[in-house]
């Protein structure tokens, strides 16, 4: 039941709203499996829109089903992901849009995302691009190297909101994730042309004002 807040100091004044603000502020996506946050941010949507416009941010919220908060400004700080970070999120992008993931109820195998880059880019390309300063040695070992670098990825990702932690095998993926479809929403064909930019190291991720590119695989 929606709470119908008459005014912003008594949205202030709930329980969960200082830890959902800090959150928010650091670059954590909210969607409906973070229970009392969403259903806070949906009742008090209009509020908190004027409320962070204040810190020259604007509070979003997507009809996938997740909120975020974008700085417009110079208030706060933008996040910047590493461009294996981008990788790894359009990887699990287009695994989260595969219907056999869906009907999995989005839960997957990390070991899924690993093939899903494979497929797009290639061992070799892959393993340049998460040890950029290697050299040449045991194809194991790289390998294992990439896993490793992989599991810390997906770690960061999740603390963002974009997935969650299961088990060492197991994530379960979430709707912000489709913040790194955006560049191909509405194409015939969005997952072919994501893997198309994932391979060719195109990496981006959505924002209000178009994409943010911190860079491109070299």
């Amino acid at each position: 039941m929606s709470r119908g807040f008459a005014m912003l100091q008594d949205v202030i004044a709930e329980a969960e709203f200082p830890e959902l603000d800090l959150a928010l502020r650091r670059g954590r996506h909210v969607d409906r499996e973070d229970g009392a946050w969403y259903a806070l941010l949906i009742d008090a949507q209009e509020h908190l829109e004027a409320f962070y416009r204040r810190y020259g941010c604007e509070l979003i919220y997507k009809t996938d089903g997740y909120f975020y908060l974008l700085p417009v400004g110079e208030q706060l700080p933008r996040r910047h992901l590493a461009v294996t970070d981008m990788l790894v999120g359009q990887a699990m992008a287009l695994v989260y849009l595969d219907p056999a993931s869906v009907e999995r109820g989005g839960v997957v195998a990390r070991e899924q995302v690993l093939e899903q880059l494979v497929t797009a880019m290639g061992s070799d390309a892959l393993i340049r691009a998460f040890l950029p300063k290697r050299r040449r040695h045991d194809e194991r070992v790289a390998q294992k190297q990439v896993r490793a670098k992989l599991a810390e990825t997906i770690r960061r990702l999740s603390a963002l909101g974009f997935a969650e932690l299961m088990d060492q095998e197991q994530v379960r993926l979430r709707p912000a994730l489709l913040r790194f479809a955006e560049p191909v929403r509405g194409l015939a064909e969005p997952a072919e042309a994501l893997a198309r930019l994932v391979a060719q190291g195109e990496v981006a991720l959505a924002s209000e004002g178009g994409a943010e590119r911190p860079g491109r695989r070299r």
